[in-house]
Order: structure tokens, then C-alpha cells, then sequence
């Protein structure tokens, strides 16, 4: 479970990441159910960083439709091409947001949302079947290192969405 994660204290977020993927994997193993295991998948992201919002929007009827999260009240349905999960998904590549405040055509969810990272979700086809989605209380939270762990970590929900 989410809550027995063992994140030692004091490593920095390489050491954070390459320590919760495996854990994150060993969380799902064994399970088939896709909502469950993405459900997990966000708690663990989101218990291990305390980000201010982790979650996965998935594509339905030509919209990206709210799957699992962890944080807040999130927005339901984002179109394609629209705030930084729109564009995502639009773009086909991953997205940092230093700050969404100058993101022309944000979609704010929360104020307290300082910067973004939206991450495509592949499908074996390589479309984009939906978005993993983090947001940070604080400006200029994200870099390359967590492009390279979250995109890990889509990777493994477009595995799990093929099970």
C-alpha cells in the first residue's frame, strides 16, 4: 500500500524516483484491475513527492475524461488542444510548465497549482491514450529528471492498459 512506501529521507528526486518505481511496480504485480492499479500508481507518486496533485486523464470520445488522482477536485473533461493536458495530448510530447500563470490557456483546477508536467500515455500504436498529469504548489518544480521517471512511469500505465 501507498502508505508502507519506503522513501529513505534526505536522498535527492533521482534517488526518490529510482527508489519508488520499483516499489510502484511491486504494488501493481499481480493485479489486473486498470483503475486499481492506476489508482495506486497516483498514490504512491503522490505520497512519495507530496505534490500538490497527481492524477491521469484518459481519452474518450475525442476528450480527455478525469481517470485516477490524488489531491484536490480536479476538472472533468479537457479538449484537445487545451490547457497544458490538451496540449499534451495534442502534441504528443511532454510538457514543464515552470510557471502556468504565463501557460497560454491554462485551465486552472487550483490556485494553488505553481507549475505543471504533463506527460503522454502511449498506446501500442503509439497514439495517445491519455495524460499523466502532476502539479506542484511550487514555481518551477520540474525538470528533465522527472520528464525521464514520470514518462517511466506512463510507460507502465500503457502497459497496464493492455493487460
Amino acid at each position: 500500500m501507498a502508505e508502507d512506501l519506503n522513501i529513505p529521507a534526505g536522498i535527492n528526486r533521482t534517488e526518490q524516483y529510482e527508489s519508488l518505481i520499483p516499489q510502484l511496480r511491486s504494488i501493481i504485480t499481480g493485479e489486473t484491475d486498470f483503475v486499481a492499479n492506476t489508482g495506486n500508481l497516483m498514490a504512491g507518486l503522490h505520497s512519495a513527492f507530496g505534490f500538490h496533485w497527481v492524477g491521469c486523464y484518459f481519452v474518450k470520445n475525442d476528450q480527455l475524461v478525469l481517470g485516477p488522482f490524488q489531491g484536490p477536485v480536479a476538472c472533468t473533461r479537457i479538449a484537445l488542444g487545451k490547457g497544458v493536458c490538451g496540449t499534451s495530448w495534442k502534441e504528443a510530447h511532454t510538457i514543464i510548465v515552470p510557471n502556468v500563470d504565463v501557460f497560454p490557456g491554462h485551465i486552472s483546477c487550483s490556485s494553488l497549482s505553481k507549475s505543471e508536467i504533463v506527460v503522454p500515455i502511449f498506446n501500442i500504436e503509439n497514439n495517445v491514450i491519455g495524460v499523466l498529469d502532476v502539479d506542484s504548489s511550487e514555481l518551477n518544480d520540474f525538470d528533465q529528471t522527472d520528464q525521464k521517471y514520470l514518462e517511466e512511469i506512463a510507460s507502465i500505465i500503457s502497459q497496464l492498459a493492455h493487460l
